[in-house]
């Protein structure tokens, strides 16, 4: 499945409404679909949320944020965890997420990019955390996957100031799989698919959680999940020989 941000004259800026639909699409998605495709229409991935948000009134057809927070703090985290369903749930679907970024990926731009589980990105590609420097922080699932990509003292350099990475430093600092001409961008990330499709089914679906748990769960329950993988898969080996 690919799905596209398609709003280039806004940069694929975002809005409450896109995160309900990723959820839904997230949530619904059919177990056959082996990879789904991010990726943004344009010159940009995503620039982030739209700014029409922050200010009065917001923006037509769509919660208002400014009015959300005056309903006290616990209110407001419980309206923000339902956006997080948009960025979060692409963490337990089955299938392999692949971002392909182009330009710019700021704020709940970069954090979707982050939602994926690899990235595919091409030589003009600029990801940013500018939240605080709106006097608020990354708050789309972003924080998590940041951290453990390049490191706490990386990501709160990286969220506190405000600076851009580009593609060689995304790539080197393990944030990105490849950097690419943006003109080979689509082939690249279609060779990714492609790859990754041919591998086998069972074989792929255990091997995401697996590796996901790795960097969090102590060493006996991550020995124990890969034991209990592994007998799954040969018990479906035996079968199919007719064993």
């Amino acid at each position: 499945m690919t799905i596209t941000l398609d709003n280039p004259s806004r940069r694929n800026s975002q809005v409450p409404s896109l995160w309900a639909a990723l959820a839904d699409l997230a949530e619904g998605l059919d177990p056959g679909v082996r990879v789904v495709v991010l990726r943004g229409n344009g010159p940009s991935f995503s620039a982030g949320l739209d700014r029409g948000m922050l200010a009065p009134g917001g923006v037509e057809g769509e919660p208002e944020l400014l009015g959300i927070a005056v309903d006290g703090p616990e209110r407001t985290a419980e309206r923000i965890e339902d956006f997080q369903r948009g960025f979060a749930a692409w963490a337990s679907v089955p299938a392999v997420v692949v971002a392909s970024v182009q330009g710019h990926a700021i704020g709940a731009g970069f954090q979707l990019a982050l939602a994926a589980d690899l990235r595919v990105v091409a030589d003009d590609v600029q990801f940013a955390m500018r939240e605080t420097s709106l006097g608020l922080v990354p708050d789309l699932g972003g924080t998590g996957p940041l951290v453990r990509a390049v490191g706490y003292a990386v990501a709160l350099e990286l969220c506190a100031t405000g600076r851009f990475m580009g593609a060689q430093e995304a790539v080197a600092r393990g944030l990105a799989n490849v950097a690419v001409p943006l003109a080979e961008l689509d082939a690249t990330t279609a060779d990714l698919v492609g790859a990754l499709v041919d591998a086998p089914d069972a074989a792929l679906r255990e091997l995401k959680p697996l590796l996901a748990s790795a960097a969090t769960v102590a060493p006996g329950d991550q020995l124990r999940a890969e034991r209990e993988a592994q007998g799954r898969l040969l018990n479906g080996l035996a079968r199919a020989v007719g064993r």
